[in-house]
């Protein structure tokens, strides 16, 4: 018979349960390796960028600090001074600035997307003469007379190797012409609510 005294194995399974309330090394390192990483990402950002991310004060420091340090050592030590600060940010700090950087890729994907249509464009108008007949039809204001002496100019460039200035210039002429669109609908948009 067993002696009711005596436990057969000498523990208490809710002891046993409460060694494993916390959460283990290994996520404990993975949490701590990602909040390092998000320190990275913001290191690697533009200033004025850093400037617009909602953070305490005393991280953004650490973080610009960072951005200016040179030496290799040096700035290893900063950055694991950046990964130490980021630790010590609450859990919906750190989902706001995932979310800034977050919505940051997602403009520059579209950015992106924006400059490889306007190469094709470019493209298009120095293969076919149709293309900036079109292009002139959809935009009467553009100097046709400059715009088609840049683009015999750029097959020329192209022709003799030579660097591509108007190339490049027929690039800018196109930039230019998406972004008035968007303003100008803007502002129509604050002229009716001034006179409403």
């Amino acid at each position: 018979m067993v002696n009711p005294n005596r436990g057969a194995v000498g523990f208490r399974s809710d002891e046993f349960e409460q060694q494993y309330d916390r959460p283990s090394k290994s996520q404990l390192k993975r949490e701590m390796t990602a909040l390092q990483d998000l320190g990275e990402e913001l290191v690697s950002q533009p200033k004025d960028r850093v400037m617009r991310v909602p953070m305490p004060e005393d991280v953004r420091e650490v973080i610009l600090e960072c951005q200016k340090i040179k030496d290799h050592e040096g700035r290893r030590r900063q950055m694991q001074y950046v990964g130490k600060k980021m630790r010590s940010l609450e859990p919906e700090e750190v989902a706001a600035i995932q979310q800034v950087l977050d919505s940051w890729k997602g403009a520059s994907k579209a950015e992106t997307a924006a400059m490889h249509a306007l190469e094709r464009k470019r493209e298009k108008l120095l293969a076919n003469d149709k293309a900036l007949t079109e292009l002139l039809a959809q935009h009467p204001e553009v100097d046709g007379q400059q715009l088609r002496t840049l683009i015999r100019n750029a097959r020329k460039e192209q022709a003799e190797n030579k660097p591509p200035k108007a190339y490049r210039e027929i690039f800018q002429i196109l930039k230019q012409l998406q972004k008035p669109s968007q303003p100008a609908a803007d502002e129509s948009h604050d002229d009716d609510e001034d006179e409403s």
